[in-house]
């Protein structure tokens, strides 16, 4: 008996404002396509007030999940039916998951790092410097506090936000860890030279996304030690001048397409059940900016 012709495609994509520059659809849609499944990944526009009708319509057209980006990450929360462990944590999601009809928000920018981090170093013990206090920092600075850092540092320009960030360490974050963490907020207040115990760089900011490829994060680059491990979350351009720095001061770098592609395996787990294939993932996104 020939096999039942089914022409409907499941749909997760990525909601974000400005979202035209976000490359994910270029390793999701490979990965799917390697894996068999008639599964499309849709880039999506959603201006802040257009969150909660976005979110209805994805509810509304049985999408299995969806991503969030900036400026999305936080405010997604109040439209979701709940939310996993990390997300709840560290209060922000990237990663939305229909489970049996219900939006769970679920968080893979930390687990994604991390992961991306082993393949070069045990974080246990180490001390981590995080440029900035949005929705990346605080995925990063929970997931790795969980893996076995033992302090963090955040700098960041707006203190409000920095002190936000800070409460949430050293309450419910430390408290996970058993009370063992550091934790310091430095004013991010003109060139920052990073402290001489720093093991970990992370640049979590969104200074040197396209279309602002030239812009310099305000950092001493006489301060990049050749035992540091660097990493820009920024995945277009994948190669920042961060990433050139530190890779000329003889850093060991995770560029953005690593972190990329770790936290969309993560991502594709959630949605579908299986594990696709890492390296089709990079090679998707190589390609495209191969091209450009």
């Amino acid at each position: 008996m020939a096999a039942e012709l089914n022409f409907k495609q499941e749909l997760v994509g990525c909601f974000g404002f400005p979202v035209a520059e976000n490359p994910t659809q270029a390793m999701i849609e490979p990965a799917f396509r390697d894996m068999g499944l008639d599964w499309r990944y849709l880039t999506l526009e959603v201006k802040p007030e257009d969150l909660p009708a976005a979110v209805a319509g994805a509810r509304a057209f049985g999408f299995q999940g969806f991503n969030c980006t900036i400026p999305h990450k936080v405010a997604v929360i109040e439209h979701l039916d709940g939310l996993g462990e990390s997300a709840e944590l560290m209060g922000a999601v990237n990663c939305v998951v229909n489970r049996e009809g219900k939006l769970i928000g679920e968080n893979t920018d930390g687990k994604g790092f991390v992961s991306s981090f082993q393949e070069l170093a045990d974080p246990s013990g180490k001390s981590l410097v995080l440029l900035g206090a949005g929705g990346a920092a605080r995925a990063i600075g929970v997931e790795m506090a969980l893996a076995g850092v033992s302090k963090i540092t955040l700098v960041n320009r707006t203190e409000s936000r920095g002190r936000d960030l800070e409460t949430l360490f050293r309450g419910k974050l430390n408290d996970r860890v058993g009370g063992s963490l550091e934790i310091e907020y430095v004013p991010w207040d003109g060139a920052y030279e990073l402290p001489s115990d720093a093991d970990i760089v992370v640049n979590a900011t969104s200074i040197g996304l396209f279309p602002d490829v030239d812009a310099q994060i305000p950092l001493v680059v006489e301060s990049l030690r050749s035992e540091m491990i660097v990493a820009d979350v920024i995945p277009n351009p994948p190669t920042t001048r961060l990433v050139r720095d530190a890779r000329n001061a003889g850093c060991q770098v995770i560029d953005g397409l690593g972190m990329l592609v770790a936290q969309g395996v993560i991502g594709i787990e959630y949605w579908t059940g299986r594990t696709p294939d890492a390296s089709v993932m990079r090679k998707g996104l190589e390609d495209v900016f191969a091209a450009t």
